[in-house]
């Protein structure tokens, strides 16, 4: 690893601290080094606040070595007035002369623009430093900008015999398949993801709360699939998640559904988003080939009889073990950006 994929892997490290906070922004991550030593370091702040370039240069104590430094930065800094003012004047008027860029941002408010006015400005630019990687940590930017719809992540339990619950259950008692350890790394991926979607008929039948109790963080906003609404008493109602019922005035249930829900995911600026179920819900996604991830995780339970999961045909990209559980995960490899 040379000294650039070192800082850009650093800076990478650091966006991760900010998924899940920054949405619509994507969670970028910048450090600034002199003689090879780290003199200040930032991520993206909540929407409306500093970009991560800015908070970088905040966190400088001396400031006259901004002059002798070379700021890294996951994502191509912007050049346009948004909540804030452009990233690339805020380096400029420090008098930073060597910028190291992960991948170029192909929102075409930025595209290239930021990476010109840094080099008009006798700045030294290189960039896709860690390309692939940097690919990975802003995927939910990209297929929002790229795709015009968020991130897709599907995900449910089974068991053994491929039965994701019971015919039939007390709602009051959760019947669960997946184990504690199981449950709580799926609180953790609602505290990074954006959204939530449901069919109406898991809110009816097993009342969840689709929070993220079990992890600090941010609960994500909920949609839910109903042609008719849905009653309000559900526990999903008494919280403060955002909540959207997605009725027959919203969404044309005689007609395609699942670019229905991109169109609107898209106009409602949500950058990724978690399926949660039911089967018809994650079979709509699967069918028409629109998704990104599938997590799947895999109990030792037989049910014998019960609701039948999706059906795929796939290999895993990689298995983890959770206790007595195997979590699969599945990349759908029509959707990548290695382009750009």
């Amino acid at each position: 690893m040379n000294i650039h994929e070192k800082y850009i892997s650093r800076c990478i490290e650091l966006g991760k601290l900010g998924i899940g906070n920054t949405y619509p922004n994507p969670s970028v991550g910048s450090c600034l080094v002199v003689d090879d030593k780290v003199i200040g370091e930032g991520y993206t702040s909540l929407a409306g606040g500093n970009h991560a370039e800015v908070n970088a240069i905040n966190s400088v104590e001396d400031k006259s070595l901004l002059k002798l430094s070379t700021i890294y930065v996951t994502l191509e800094p912007c050049c346009h007035h948004g909540k804030t003012p452009p990233c690339v004047d805020k380096i400029i008027a420090c008098g930073i002369k060597k910028v190291v860029i992960g991948i170029k941002d192909p929102n075409p408010l930025v595209c290239g623009k930021g990476i010109k006015k840094l080099k008009e400005n006798g700045i030294e630019v290189i960039s896709g430093v860690l390309k692939n990687e940097c690919i990975e940590h802003h995927k939910r930017f990209l297929s929002y900008i790229i795709n015009k719809r968020p991130y897709i992540i599907l995900k449910w339990a089974q068991t053994t015999d491929g039965f994701i619950a019971p015919i039939s259950k007390d709602v009051n008692k959760p019947y669960w398949i997946s184990n504690t350890k199981s449950r709580q790394l799926v609180h953790k991926w609602r505290s990074e993801e954006q959204a939530i979607l449901v069919g109406a008929t898991t809110i009816r039948e097993d009342d969840p709360r689709l929070t993220t109790r079990d992890w600090k963080g941010e609960n994500c906003d909920i949609y839910i699939m109903s042609k008719s609404g849905l009653e309000s008493h559900y526990k999903i109602f008494k919280q403060e998640s955002k909540v959207t019922l997605l009725d027959d005035k919203i969404i044309d249930y005689n007609s395609e559904v699942v670019n229905q829900l991109c169109n609107l995911f898209y106009n409602d600026k949500i950058l990724s988003i978690i399926v949660e179920g039911g089967t018809k819900t994650l079979n709509n996604f699967i069918e028409n080939g629109i998704w990104n991830e599938m997590r799947i995780f895999k109990s030792k339970t037989n049910l014998g009889q019960g609701v039948n999961g999706p059906e795929i045909n796939l290999i895993p990209e990689k298995t983890k073990n959770i206790d007595d559980d195997i979590l699969e995960f599945y990349i759908n490899k029509d959707f990548t950006f290695s382009n750009i």
